[in-house]
């Protein structure tokens, strides 16, 4: 005890082994969802689902734990949601790329990311992008999850004429996924830990007992991680001339993982008196650390989990919280027939209360300035509707700048954004 109390400084954070060892417990169950959600997702890529669940809980055990032991934050980090779609549908599905390339490019994003921390160039990357895009991103990232989580549970369907309608509702499948997202959200509003993992595995049951989908166990040894282990394809991932992709995995990580380090730091009251984030070179090397090592295993990019604020919120305030998390990542090694016994129908109510979450950005918005807004509204429809978050993030910066310009708000335009909207109408207009 001693050992620990010296070693995260629990009394000088005002919390206890206890209080940690609880709050580790509650963060797991919030964020417990990814080890079934990630590999449903990314498996529908041809990768070997079993070797996909070893990946998804040994990145979120590494970088947790390097989070906790070097950064001393009571933060986790796991395979991110939107990453693991945008691995999925836009770049393998959409692109017709092979999943080994596509690791590679997440590999490729974790080697910049973790550049970008060492060479303090994050703030200045940060803080040149406009606020209403950093919300438009987070909005439009959760109606891509949305979107993929009706149409996995049959909610909607594809139609010739208009493209979208109203699925067959009728159908068992989608009448237990509807009612899995109703039960998350009053789960949620009740304040029930673990309430996303309990509504998956509600309908999971209930989809056993009905027939279904087959029981495949719960217990067993861990599967080999062989089918995805250095599987990635860095050469490809270059000669593709993948620089957009890349551009995508570590813009989007970037913002996430700032965005959650510092809203859970600031619930937590870890932020310094001028509002920044001490040993914020730790915390960010643990999770571009946790990407490359995720990549290598075979799962896509790893970021900072906006879950982790339910650990601070029982009282969670220094790492030995997150090595906590860690310890049940791994724990969960041995649950791999539990994941395979999941249906997709089941994880779908989870991703559609992740994309009412992600939602909350459009909020900050602000509405009055038309400058700020249209753009927003842009990037947030075109994800979700051009089936990509690239496409998103593309119409975003463009119609951002045009608009600026037309509108004489020359004053509102920094150089990166400037840039970064003319490398995107270049590749549109040459690479699409």
């Amino acid at each position: 005890m001693q050992l620990l109390e010296s070693f995260f400084k629990l009394k000088e954070h005002g919390t206890t082994v206890k209080t940690e060892v609880i709050a580790g417990f509650t963060t797991f169950l919030t964020m417990a969802y990814i080890v079934l959600v990630n590999p449903l997702i990314l498996s529908s890529t041809g990768m070997d689902l079993n070797a996909v669940f070893v990946a998804t809980c040994l990145a979120a055990a590494l970088g947790t734990a390097i989070m906790g032991l070097v950064a001393n934050y009571p933060i986790a980090l796991a395979p991110g949601m939107g990453l693991n779609a945008y691995f999925t549908f836009s770049v393998v599905k959409g692109m017709g790329l092979s999943w080994e390339t596509a690791l590679g490019a997440v590999f490729i994003s974790g080697i910049v990311f973790l550049a970008v921390s060492l060479f303090k160039v994050r703030e200045a990357i940060v803080n040149a992008i406009p606020q209403s895009l950093k919300f438009a991103i987070s909005a439009g990232v959760g109606m891509f999850l949305a979107i993929i989580a009706l149409k996995n549970a049959g909610v909607i369907a594809p139609h010739p004429e208009t493209y979208l309608t109203l699925g067959d509702i009728h159908k068992p499948t989608a009448l237990l996924a509807i009612f899995g997202f109703f039960l998350i959200v009053a789960l949620e509003y009740r304040k029930v830990p673990g309430s996303i993992i309990i509504g998956i595995l509600v309908v999971t049951v209930l989809s056993i007992a009905f027939g279904l989908s087959p029981f495949k166990g719960i217990v067993a040894p861990v599967p080999s991680m062989a089918p995805t282990f250095m599987a990635m394809d860095i050469q490809g991932a270059l000669n593709a001339g993948l620089i957009g992709v890349i551009f995508v995995f570590f813009f989007v990580d970037l913002f996430d993982t700032t965005g959650t380090l510092v809203g859970v730091s600031h619930r937590a009251g870890l932020l310094d008196k001028d509002g920044k984030l001490p040993r914020l070179k730790r915390a960010l090397m643990a999770d571009s650390i946790a990407i490359t090592a995720g990549a290598a295993m075979g799962t896509s990019s790893t970021t900072a989990y906006i879950e982790s604020a339910a650990g601070t919120a029982v009282g969670g305030r220094t790492g030995l919280t997150a090595v906590v998390v860690a310890l049940l990542f791994l724990a969960a090694l041995w649950l791999s027939p539990l994941a395979a016994t999941v249906p997709a129908y089941a994880t779908a109510p989870a991703l559609c209360y992740v994309a009412v979450l992600m939602a909350r950005g459009l909020a900050e918005i602000e509405w009055n300035d038309l400058t700020e807004s249209a753009p927003a509204v842009m990037t947030a429809l075109a994800m979700p509707f051009t089936f990509s978050i690239a496409d998103g993030i593309a119409f975003g910066f463009i119609s951002y700048a045009v608009i600026k310009i037309l509108a004489g708000r020359f004053a509102d335009l920094r150089p990166a954004v400037l840039i970064i909207a003319a490398l995107w109408i270049f590749k549109l207009a040459f690479f699409h």
